[in-house]
């Protein structure tokens, strides 16, 4: 054999054996699970309320290496614990014979099952993340580039009750620097007047598609600006863009899309009408296509937030790992409920504090 060929055949065999080091072929371990998640407070928004979520989670294991994910359903979106947990279940046979470091063509191949069910899509696409930083490492953020001491403040949020309960959990968050305020029934005002009892704090306002007027929507939140409100997260449905275009032309604090906008296909049309998004994994699909949604909305100057459904630490944690990029967090989810099953991100005087660990960098609390 020339020289110049066996150099080629010792090159090509380094290489090899150095992707097998990573990529041993041990049998893959999947295990989907649903947990039941108890809330701290009866949990009221302008569409429902809830004392409990059942959220759905992935454990992926393989060559030493393991990956968390969770999915928490959303009925807005049609979504529910058992429809989640069959469409992973079709998953499975895709999962255990990928190569999980190949990532972004995987997630396009599980696509094909979980359209309908984008909260199954965002567990395993964090799980599989979790594995390949856990194999490789290093923590997402610093996979992805970022600076993790960049991570913004989260808000607390405060759902919607009577004023003394209100009062009760606006102290109970008294190391929070800013509030997020539910709002969207009819009784805003007592909800705000109680908040204003206890602090002085700035707040964001969410009224989840509450208002269907837009000359309602247009009086209340004049009425918020004069009480310190930062911002309104989708004051109308959805549908009502051209509405939402109106008031956004007579009011002077950022409008932010939640429930209009789910991928980053949706941000184009959105930029008439509000001045940013709100990104949740859920809704997205994960953690690929929320990095996806932040580079398509600041090329669209817009504003973004990152937000969550009410969830343990696993995918609270997922997306705070993104958080270096965005301009306002809302990611509490986990602060909610008084039985969290894992560790992960913290939260020093409301500024998050990303986990220095492999991958997402949660465990698994000991029973």
């Amino acid at each position: 054999m020339a020289r110049r060929d066996l150099l080629k055949t010792i090159g090509a065999a380094s290489l090899v054996a150095s992707a097998k080091s990573l990529w041993a072929g041990d049998s893959p371990r999947v295990a989907f699970s649903v947990r039941r998640l108890t809330l701290k407070h009866t949990w009221t928004i302008a569409r429902n309320s809830s004392d409990y979520k059942d959220n759905v989670f992935v454990r992926i294991e393989r060559d030493g290496a393991v990956g968390w994910g969770e999915a928490a359903p959303n009925v807005r979106y049609g979504e529910s614990a058992e429809k989640t947990l069959a469409v992973l279940e079709r998953t499975r046979p895709l999962l255990e014979s990928a190569d999980w470091f190949e990532y972004v063509d995987l997630r396009r191949r599980w696509e094909t099952f979980t359209k309908d069910q984008t909260c199954a899509g965002a567990a395993l696409d964090m799980a599989v993340l979790d594995w390949v930083g856990g194999k490789l490492g290093v923590p997402l953020w610093r996979l992805f580039g970022l600076d993790g001491s960049k991570a913004p403040i989260t808000t607390f949020s405060i759902g919607i009750d009577t004023p003394n309960v209100v009062r009760q959990k606006v102290r109970e968050a008294a190391d929070f620097p800013v509030l997020k305020i539910k709002v969207g029934r009819d009784n805003d005002a007592e909800i705000l007047a109680a908040v204003r009892d206890v602090t002085d704090c700035p707040l964001r306002v969410d009224a989840n598609e509450g208002w269907r007027d837009k000359h309602l929507a247009l009086d209340r939140i004049l009425w918020l600006q004069d009480l310190g409100v930062e911002l309104i997260e989708q004051p109308m449905p959805a549908a009502m863009l051209d509405e939402t275009a109106w008031l956004r032309d007579r009011v002077d604090i950022p409008i932010i899309a939640d429930e209009a906008v789910k991928d980053a296909a949706d941000i184009p049309k959105l930029a008439q009408a509000y001045d940013g998004i709100n990104i949740k994994l859920m809704k997205s699909g994960g953690i690929q296509e929320a990095m996806r949604m932040i580079h398509v909305a600041r090329a669209l100057d817009m504003k973004i937030m990152l937000g969550c459904m009410i969830a343990s630490s696993v995918s609270i944690t997922a997306a705070a790992h993104l958080s270096p990029l965005i301009d306002y967090a809302d990611l509490d989810g986990n602060l909610l409920i008084a039985d969290d099953p894992f560790t992960g991100v913290t939260v020093e005087r409301g500024r998050l504090v990303l986990p220095d660990r492999p991958g997402l960098g949660v465990a698994e609390r000991k029973r």
